[in-house]
């Protein structure tokens, strides 16, 4: 174990961990929810085994009542009670004697409530098409909310076979990890029990049920029978999620060289779901966005999000259920190796996409949380409940995917997967350490993937790589420190071993070198004098490189011969080090001057982004200049591309068009593109098949941004009356686009009034708050409102809708005040990171704001 500095641990005890006293080998669930009321009664009888003699049982529960407490062996039959303890989550089970060592069965009578705020046993409620409410009782666990449900040993390395019975009306479905072998009535009037299989042995926060009025689709072969699971009346939105969810499960399959664990997948799309999707073993649940969608209207961005949640949940049915991390600290096995996988799977099966090049904005997001002293290491210590439900942020995916591409590149893929499949072949069933990975790894390669991973798992942070060609013409002066986004001048010691791919042009032509950086640093030999040279060849490193003016000239005089994964790497290095304060404004604007006949989607992206960044930034005086100069380079490209597509273009160059045409029409502020959105969009109103279904998004951003109130009015209406998830989505944030003051606050109102479900309601609210026409008035409603907002949002929400405060530059000492006197639960580091942000974002207006309108005109 690493500090958060990286430094060693000693392993300590926590409060919150449970004795290994008693531990559970299988469970035999029965669950009656009531729709109606909002509660459920369960029984449980739980195979235990008694490791050392004791006269109390010690296993987690939270917001659950304890009704009977008994255990039995033979004839032995011992009553207990329960000392429910909310502080820890967990309950005691005290005894009148001592339990001897052996295997015991533990009964279990409790109740609880199906609460409204997405986690444990919950409620979701949809209305259909003549506005009848319904209600679904369906399950999130992870990561520690399975003890919601039900008494049990809520710790990922605990793990147990489940048989569950569901006890449910009629008329309603239920579902969970495993198949139902029957379903007959009850007992209790006007309702069936159904009672499932037994699954594999696993942790409880992969369990799930989930009950009420759901249609599922004829079962698809995947390797195993695969439905999509839905509410009635939404059949024609599964087709895309079923091919590629049998797709990439068969892949993964094959990849591993381990068939699926299950006897069944069913994707199940959930009206209120307040993460993406949940990788519950065979019963994998969903936003309905991440997973129903008409593969005729919506984008291709659209599409690939769908593509991407499924791949990604089905990767978890072999990383992180059947073989699962030890404890929280490890979390990025799950969940960086299925961000890993989602990219192969997809790629695979859309190679045209070229989801590995788009995956480089994936990772930049990543490094701009990486380059703040308040980032953490990959793997820290986690010791609470808090600590576990934290984890789940953009360095435990995304870099964390990064580094293991990194890794997968420099070894080679196939002496990768070895590695992989050995490792899940030796775990499965059971649990694993981050050094077991590496142990695989190591065995099947003979390379030290030990040494070199470390400095990236358990370090904070990442290097940027300073670049010169030595004295000599013939070779590369190269250094490495660690990067910071806001540096104070002081010394940091922090090394890494950075896997470098070079590619330079030289006298004997294009040579490529692989090394390892190790040391502070070195010069390496091109054999002959070279015209260019390119660190981060195939732009999988993760670390930053900053050219001195000689270098970058040569390289932005050769950008041709880039493929557009570097050029995106190119742009984006070379605008962090500009934030940084390492490279001057006017180099970089004179770059992206160099880009305008630019046809890369991605690194469009990485350009625009900066100009995003410049549009928060600047004052309403300079707005025209900077307007000016996003027409000056965006507007070339798109007139090349014109409104309409072609018959031979790409899906890339498609999704490119819209991405462009949405920057002119908003703060590009083009009176043409405006006017040509508005035409199209009537076009498109009065006939749907006529709208290109990537610039289709544009239209309705475009319009939002130029709108008025009977604009505002008729988007609305699109939103509640939408035939897609994704068009919903289109319309709902499209309201936090406009630009009038007063529209935006009735945007706000949606957010609490429940108009607007309250998995989307804090997304909303960091849309807001970074509207440059309304931030501060979102600001000061978030704060007039936060209690009722902390009550209503889910938990996991409220940080993330914080982000939106990095753009308040001109009230930072009020936004840090603020929350020193407002803790964020789940958030205390995300927070930290916001206001980092911040600062930075004050400290670069405060550099380049005062010149920056000249900076901008000057060509």
């Amino acid at each position: 174990m690493f500090d958060q500095e990286g430094a060693p641990l000693a392993e300590s005890g926590s409060d919150f961990r449970l004795p290994k006293t008693v531990t559970p080998r299988r469970y035999q669930l029965r669950l009656i929810p009531d729709l109606t009321q909002f509660t459920f009664a369960g029984e449980e009888s739980v195979a235990i085994v008694v490791n050392s003699p004791t006269a109390e049982i010690v296993l987690n529960a939270l917001e659950l009542e304890i009704d009977r407490v008994s255990v039995e062996r033979g004839k032995t039959s011992l009553n207990g009670r329960a000392e429910l303890d909310p502080k820890k989550e967990r309950v005691v089970l005290r005894f009148e004697r001592a339990l001897e060592t052996g295997e015991w069965r533990l009964k279990v009578a409790f109740r609880g409530i199906l609460n409204d705020k997405l986690h444990g046993f919950y409620r979701s409620q949809y209305q259909d098409a003549a506005g009848k409410t319904h209600t679904a009782a369906t399950t999130q666990f992870e990561s520690t909310d399975a003890r919601r449900a039900f008494p049990c040993w809520d710790e990922p390395e605990l793990k147990a076979s489940y048989r569950v019975t569901l006890v449910v009306d009629q008329d309603l479905t239920a579902i969970s990890n495993a198949h139902a072998e029957s379903a007959k009535p009850s007992a209790i009037k006007g309702k069936k029990e159904v009672v499932f299989a037994e699954t594999m042995v696993m942790s409880t926060y992969l369990v799930a049920f989930i009950v009420g009025e759901f249609e599922a689709t004829a079962p698809v072969d995947a390797g195993t029978p695969l439905r999509v699971v839905h509410v009635p009346g939404k059949d024609n939105l599964t087709s895309f999620a079923k091919e590629i969810g049998a797709f990439s499960l068969k892949y993964f399959a094959n990849y591993y060289g381990l068939p699926y664990p299950g006897d069944k997948v069913d994707l199940i799309a959930i009206p209120d779901f307040a993460s993406g999707a949940m990788e519950n073993l065979g019963a994998i649940t969903f936003r309905e966005t991440a997973l129903l969608v008409d593969e005729k209207t919506a984008s291709r961005a659209e599409l690939e999000r769908v593509a991407d949640v499924v791949s990604h949940e089905n990767a978890h049915m072999w990383f992180g259920d059947l073989v699962t991390m030890t404890w929280w600290n490890g979390i990025w096995l799950n969940e960086a190796f299925a961000t890993f996988m989602e990219m192969l799977a997809v790629d695979k099966w859309k190679p045209h996409w070229r989801r590995w090049d788009s995956f480089s904005v994936s990772r930049a997001a990543a490094m701009a949380i990486d380059g703040l002293k308040s980032t953490r290491p990959i793997e820290f210590t986690v010791n609470s409940p808090e600590d576990a439900r934290a984890m789940f942020d953009v360095l435990t995916y995304e870099k964390g995917a990064s580094v293991l591409r990194m890794l997968e590149q420099y070894m080679g893929e196939e002496e990768f997967r070895k590695g992989i499949a050995a490792y899940l072949k030796k775990h499965e069933y059971a649990n694993a350490e981050t050094t077991d990975l590496w142990d695989a790894l190591e065995e099947s390669s003979r390379q030290p993937v030990r040494r070199m991973m470390d400095s990236w798992i358990f370090q904070p942070g990442f290097p940027i790589l300073r670049a010169e060609a030595g004295s000599d013409g013939k070779s590369l002066k190269l250094s490495q420190r660690r990067f910071f986004l806001l540096p104070d001048g002081t010394e940091n010691d922090q090394l890494w071993h950075v896997p470098l791919m070079i590619r330079a042009k030289t006298q004997r032509g294009i040579i490529t070198k692989k090394i390892v950086l190790s040391e502070r640093e070195t010069t390496v030999a091109l054999d002959g004098k070279f015209e260019w040279a390119l660190l981060n060849e195939g732009g999988h490193g993760f670390y930053r490189v900053n050219y001195n003016p000689a270098l970058l000239q040569s390289i932005t005089h050769n950008l041709a011969a880039l493929k557009p994964i570097e050029r995106f790497g190119l742009v984006n290095d070379t605008w962090a080090a500009t934030v940084a304060g390492l490279s001057p404004l006017p180099e970089f604007l004179k770059m992206a001057r160099l880009l305008t006949g630019e046809t890369d989607i991605n690194a469009w992206r990485a350009l625009l982004g900066a100009f995003n960044y410049l549009d928060m930034i600047v004052g309403d005086s300079d707005r025209p200049a900077l307007a000016a100069e996003v027409r000056k380079i965006v507007g070339p490209a798109f007139a090349k591309l014109g409104w309409e597509p072609q018959a031979a273009e790409d899906e890339l160059t498609r999704q490119l068009r819209g991405v462009l045409a949405a920057t002119l029409g908003s703060y590009g502020e083009d009176a043409e593109v405006r006017a040509k959105a508005k035409q199209l969009y009537s076009l498109w109103d009065d006939d749907p098949s006529k709208a290109d279904r990537d610039i289709a998004p544009a239209l309705v951003s475009i319009l939002a941004y130029s709108g008025d109130a009977g604009r505002y009015e008729e988007f609305k209406k699109k939103f509640k009356s939408a035939r897609t998830p994704q068009e919903e989505q289109r319309y709902l944030f499209a309201l936090a686009n406009f630009r009038d003051k007063a529209l935006l606050r009735r945007t706000a109102d949606m957010s609490l009034d429940g108009e607007v479900r309250t998995q989307n309601a804090p997304y909303l609210m960091n849309s807001l708050l970074l509207n440059t026409s309304g931030r501060y008035e979102a600001w000061d409603y978030i704060r007039s409102h936060w209690e009722e907002m902390t009550r209503k949002y889910p938990d996991n929400a409220l940080p993330r809708m914080c982000e939106g405060v990095v753009s308040l530059i001109d009230r930072e000492d009020e936004v840090k005040k603020f929350f020193q006197e407002h803790r964020v639960r789940l958030g205390g580091k995300i927070i930290d990171q916001h206001l980092e942000r911040l600062a930075i974002a004050v400290n670069f207006s405060r550099r380049e704001g005062k010149h920056l309108a000249s900076t901008l005109k000057a060509r």
